[in-house]
């Protein structure tokens, strides 16, 4: 009773649910049952399927042992409305599931999910600009030249020129790397590091390329506080500030020193309520809805824990900044409240940890369309964000410095070529060291007693000295 890890890539959420159907189909256990005086040959009830589907999912790789029994049912009614199942009178369509003993049976064939149809996506092919093309529009033809009073003197250079004596001048433009061309270079070389990391010939079927923006990238990476905490240049998309109160309310428990109202029974319940009721409301994920799928693909790495890491750094960099910053506050929030031992209990019936992953794994996770396994996914990717938030959130430092020493290079480079002679004279080559600076004749070294062969020998006596 084993799912087959699904790793990274395409319609990853796709290949899950009919893993997880073919499953169910063909190891539920299966056997008469009797209801109002009459019997039923292969079937099951309701609370057996909980039971077997929940113990598959929460030893499945793909999903963890965070799965509750809650969730084992919501994904029960989505069998039944896609007709995976049905009653016993053979009704289906409808989530009516419950946790109970009403009889279920398989149907003839259950439908597996098709791979949706996308247009693919042209690939950005980034071209940076050649030194040495003039810009459009700056033609020398179209360049305005002042009228010339000719004498003889300038004639004569004119037919020198002409007929070759004197070399023509010639214009040279400066090109320099514009910050359109680093802004481009931080993008391509950001989702070249993932496809990498995610061992995949293309992103284009996780990833729409154009919806990327590389200005999200480089603020998410230099516009940071000492804590790591993105600062936003545009204060209207803070969060409010009576959301921001509770946060630091429930982090800080029981010491809330903003806290200027009294507390009662119950009171910190009260402010929980008011922070899901605020991330609940939220138009699209913090994940946002055009990432949803680069984040499950990354899920497929989760057995290599430094590698997941890694690409969920690097996919947290392309969020907006916005985004990041709450996403920021909200693990923190989320992992002090999971460690403070002081923290009376939000919720009867569920651990704070559970609390937490059910309330918010949503906002943080799901798809515009509707996808049978994102709840299941969001859980797991909040658990697992929850265990290392600090180093997710963190900016990749192997990425950074490559980015840096690719835009310094082509700086370099681009001098080069504008100016030869200036960049000969400041970097010289180890041709031009050697005429500048010949290899003086080294001396040779003096002959010392410690030289010698044996130096250290004791005097011996010669028959010359004897008597």
């Amino acid at each position: 009773m084993e799912h087959r890890i699904v790793g990274p890539g395409p319609y990853r959420a796709t290949k899950l649910w009919n893993e997880t159907v073919e499953l169910f189909r063909a190891r539920m256990p299966l056997r008469k049952h009797r209801c109002r005086f009459k019997s039923y040959e292969h079937c099951f009830s309701a609370a057996e399927a909980v039971d077997w589907l929940h113990d598959l999912l929460r030893c499945s790789q793909n999903f963890g042992p965070e799965v509750t029994r809650k969730q084992t049912v919501q994904l029960l009614k989505k069998f039944l409305k896609n007709h995976v199942i049905e009653d016993i009178k053979g009704k289906w369509g409808q989530e009516d599931f419950e946790d109970n003993g009403h009889l279920y049976r398989f149907p003839p064939s259950s439908p597996l999910k098709p791979y949706p149809k996308r247009p693919p996506y042209q690939k950005d092919v980034i071209k940076f600009p050649e030194w040495n093309d003039p810009r459009p529009g700056t033609s020398q033809e179209n360049i305005p030249v002042r009228p010339v009073v000719m004498n003889s003197e300038t004639w004569y250079k004119r037919h020198s020129i002409a007929i070759g004596e004197v070399p023509a001048c010639r214009l040279v433009y400066r090109r320099q790397l514009t910050e359109a061309n680093v802004e481009e270079i931080w993008k391509s070389m950001t989702l070249s590091y993932l496809q990498k990391i995610l061992g995949l010939d293309s992103l284009e079927e996780v990833l729409d390329i154009k919806l990327v923006k590389s200005k999200y990238i480089i603020h998410n990476v230099y516009s940071v506080s000492k804590q790591g905490v993105v600062i936003l240049d545009d204060k209207s998309k803070e969060l409010p500030h009576w959301v921001l109160s509770a946060m630091k309310c429930l982090a800080n428990w029981p010491n809330c020193s903003d806290l200027k109202q009294p507390m009662y029974l119950g009171f910190e319940r009260d402010v929980f309520k008011t922070i899901a009721d605020y991330y609940g409301h939220l138009k699209e994920p913090l994940l946002t809805f055009h990432l949803f799928d680069a984040f499950v693909s990354v899920l497929g790495l989760l057995q290599e824990e430094k590698m997941a890491i890694e690409a969920f750094q690097v996919c947290c960099l392309l969020l907006p900044p916005e985004n990041r910053r709450k996403l920021q506050l909200l693990m923190r929030m989320m992992a002090r409240i999971c460690l403070n031992k002081e923290m009376p209990p939000l919720c009867d019936g569920h651990g704070t940890r559970t609390l937490m992953i059910q309330t918010f794994s949503r906002c943080i996770l799901c798809s515009k369309d509707e996808v049978d396994l994102d709840e299941l996914l969001a859980a797991r990717l909040v658990t697992f964000l929850m265990d290392n938030f600090q180093e997710i959130l963190k900016v990749p430092l192997a990425l950074q410095t490559s980015i840096e020493e690719r835009v310094a290079h082509l700086r370099r480079v681009q001098f080069q070529k504008s100016y030869p002679e200036v960049y000969q004279e400041r970097f010289p080559t180890p041709e031009s060291e050697a005429l500048l600076f010949p290899e003086k004749p080294k001396p040779k070294p003096q002959l010392l007693m410690w030289a010698l062969k044996n130096p250290f020998q004791p005097f011996q006596r010669t028959r010359s000295f004897r008597m």
